[in-house]
């Protein structure tokens, strides 16, 4: 599957941070991550900080899939507001989604605060805005909904928005918690860390076919050798779709593009994250270079060719966009790229197992909120692996 176009930012920002060898001979370990963007990396970290014996492989180079053209804007809001996904699962499930998506910022936070620089972790506040007048009433639902329950979040109403961001909007909320971070950065030290506590990882090894067996897993890679484990992790991202006997995911194609660094320090107010209620939405980040990110324009379709020839056209539309709101910022288009990403029938992630692969787990971060997503299912299979399920697991389930 063609994941992204050339040249996304962060890739071209870090370079080929590191190097893994391909699988050269047949292999056996207790278990086997499939896949080493964000997802697979957090998931053998903490595999391997639980104490397994763990092998990460990749068809591609490590970080080199969706996690190179990652915008990693780190929000507890999931793409379905919290009053419509109580509405597909219940108040107690939605509410729990949201506030296990806010303990994921400070969990990932947490891990970035072992790693040089942080990987490009910092915490930012999220403003989501109403994009037109007819969209008040049900952000206003949906204030009221995180307000009782716990959510530390501010009404804005136009006046309060125009006076502190510089541009018109007919009312916001505000929120305190939010991040952003370097995905692709934050995979390669998550690798390493591994790599030194004993765990191997392999890159440019594709898997052809997968054996399951009673009590073990074999995989047949590209190159002829066989993987074998006592348990498989799939963290492929959106190609884990072809492992799974029914269709779990819907594929758009998503464009981003980021400025040239600016001597300013704060480009609005509290480089706050900024994305509104409009479908597709627009949003923006900064980066710690002084740089500022905008993304959005999805369209609903998957065709690399199609999605990498729009890429042109939708970045004047997303600069247009933001020359509107801040004229005064000299937006300077550094690099442009596109991605594929997918949805879910209700904006929550696939985590756990299915009857039709034994002796596997499945971690499927997807959505905007992927790099939460994963966190919460790297902490949630370890424990199901360590003979202690954790109790929201189900939450997040293929029966759900």
């Amino acid at each position: 599957m063609d994941l992204r176009s050339p040249n996304p930012y962060w890739l071209l920002k870090n370079g080929l941070i590191s190097n893994y060898p391909s699988l050269t001979q047949n292999e056996k370990t207790e278990l086997v991550v499939m896949g080493a963007g964000i997802t697979g990396a957090l998931c053998a970290w903490h595999l391997v900080n639980a104490g397994f014996r763990v092998i990460v492989c990749d068809k591609r180079h490590a970080g080199m899939g969706s996690t190179a053209a990652s915008t990693a804007l780190l929000q507890y809001e999931i793409d379905t507001p919290l009053h419509e996904l109580i509405d597909k699962v219940g108040e107690t499930n939605a509410v729990r989604s949201y506030e296990l998506c806010s303990y994921a910022i400070e969990a990932v936070e947490k891990i970035c605060r072992k790693f040089k620089g942080n990987a490009g972790f910092t915490y930012r506040p999220s403003l989501q805005y109403a994009s037109f007048k007819k969209h008040v009433p049900d952000l206003e639902k949906e204030f009221r909904l995180r307000k009782k329950h716990g959510f530390k979040v501010s009404w804005w109403e136009p006046d309060k928005f125009h006076d502190t961001m510089g541009f018109e909007a007919p009312a916001a909320i505000y929120s305190q918690l939010g991040a952003e971070v370097d995905a692709y950065q934050l995979t390669h030290h998550l690798l390493q860390s591994c790599i030194r506590k004993g765990a191997r990882v392999f890159d440019n090894t594709a898997v052809t076919k997968i054996n399951y067996h009673k009590k073990s897993v074999e995989l047949l890679t590209e190159q002829g050798y066989y993987l074998t484990a006592r348990h498989l992790i799939i963290a492929g991202g959106y190609e884990s779709q072809n492992y799974i006997p029914k269709k779990v995911e819907t594929l758009h194609s998503t464009y981003a593009m980021v400025s040239e660094p600016m001597p300013d320090q704060d480009f609005w107010f509290r480089n706050c994250l900024i994305w509104e209620t409009a479908e597709p939405y627009l949003y923006l980040r900064t980066t710690k270079d002084k740089r500022v990110l905008i993304g959005g324009l999805d369209d609903d379709f998957y065709s690399p060719e199609k999605r990498d020839a729009n890429i042109q056209s939708k970045s004047k539309q997303l600069l247009a966009q933001f020359k509107k709101k801040f004229p005064a910022i000299p937006f300077k288009i550094d690099f442009q790229w596109a991605g594929t990403f997918a949805s879910t029938k209700d904006g929550l992630p696939y985590i756990g197992s299915i009857p039709q692969r034994p002796n596997t787990s499945f971690a499927l971060g997807f959505g905007g909120n992927g790099i939460t997503f994963s966190l919460l299912a790297a902490e949630q299979i370890t424990a199901a692996l360590c003979k202690k399920p954790h109790p929201d697991m189900r939450i997040f389930s293929f029966n759900r």
